[in-house]
């Protein structure tokens, strides 16, 4: 990645290949609105990786099915190529949906049950034309289960649902995402239900798609390590209760977190050194465990019922907005941010989310 980089802008590839603005989802009930995602600003290069995390419930699946086109944001655009995509004619929408693949959480939910690795796999090369009889379509899908190391083909291509592993399951879902030729891949937890030692080779794979093809990727995970391990040449944006409250190089963001929040998550990271586990703070060093409820936001800084750095009459007061503390990373917090500036008074006071 370039030496220097806007974390609201993104590296200087050009156009961004997507780019969500200020976009906010708020969930209408029968007890009131549910803000899931509230004024959330990201971008993806061509090629790149960024990484949501956050715990449940943050908002980074809602997050990323509007960047997905599944949700129409209530606020804000998504932008595709530079193009709103809900701006689009039929057409281009179309080739946006086509372009940016979604692989889900649950490799048990995604299949069809009743439909063979061969069907499931080679529906969207017969639906868009890619494949014109199913002697292409055998023979296009069998080099797709090849790519994600499903080898021999010929194994698997007959099989259903219920007679593959979870890992092999994900690994045919990841097979019908690569079918249509995606610039962009949003992986929502794709590896959260995966043994670890088969996590790690999806992850792996994964990786060698990316370097390979070129792939871009929106990678969902509650888990910075998988975060570390994944995304550590891309960025991470951290999302607590809707918002993003830490953004920029994941190198930065793992190695030298800033919001108290993304501390509390590093915490959160087993150690198998006894020594180095034995100096953690018990409880992430929150001051509560308890997550606010959508249904009633604290007021000022929603993190600062939990917060180690709260002041009273500043985070219960005003909502922090993302500020620049360096040249490449974004915070919101208002103490971190009081010192970032106090030490480099040229900086920037804040950028707007």
């Amino acid at each position: 990645m370039p030496d220097s980089v806007s974390a609201s802008t993104g590296p200087k590839f050009g156009a961004p290949l997507m780019e969500l603005s200020g976009v906010s989802q708020i969930f209408q009930t029968k007890k009131g609105e549910r803000p899931a995602v509230r004024d959330v600003t990201l971008t993806v290069n061509a090629g790149e990786v960024l990484c949501l995390v956050g715990e449940s419930g943050c908002g980074k699946t809602t997050t990323a099915r509007m960047a997905a086109g599944l949700a129409k944001p209530t606020q804000g655009s998504v932008a595709y190529n530079g193009e709103d995509i809900w701006g689009m004619d039929k057409d281009r929408f179309a080739e946006f949906r086509t372009a940016v693949q979604y692989v889900h959480q649950d490799p048990y939910a995604s299949l069809n049950p009743i439909r063979s690795v061969f069907k499931s796999v080679s529906a969207p090369l017969r639906k868009h034309g890619l494949a014109k009889n199913n002697h292409q379509a055998w023979e296009q899908a069998a080099e797709l289960l090849r790519r994600v190391d499903l080898t021999p083909p010929e194994s698997y291509l007959g099989k259903f649902p219920h007679q593959l592993s979870g890992g092999q399951r994900q690994r045919v879902s990841v097979a019908r995402a690569l079918s249509l030729n995606p610039k962009l891949i949003i992986a929502d937890e794709s590896t959260s239900m995966l043994d670890v030692s088969i996590r790690v080779g999806m992850l792996n794979m994964l990786g060698r798609l990316r370097d390979e093809l070129g792939v871009g990727f929106i990678f969902i995970t509650h888990d910075l390590a998988i975060a570390k391990y994944f995304g550590w040449e891309g960025r991470t944006a951290v999302m607590y209760l809707g918002r993003v409250v830490e953004y920029g190089p994941t190198q930065q963001v793992i190695n030298d977190p800033e919001h108290p929040y993304t501390r509390a998550l590093l915490n959160a990271v087993p150690e198998p050194d006894p020594d180095i586990a034995a100096q953690k703070l018990p409880g992430g060093g929150l001051r509560s465990a308890d997550i606010p409820s959508l249904a009633a936001l604290p007021s000022g800084c929603t993190f600062h019922p939990r917060c180690p750095l709260f002041e009273e009459g500043l985070c219960d007061v005003i909502s922090p907005e993302l500020s620049l503390i360096d040249s490449r990373r974004e915070v919101a917090c208002h103490v971190v941010a009081r010192e970032a500036h106090r030490g480099a008074p040229d900086m920037p006071a804040a950028v707007s989310s």
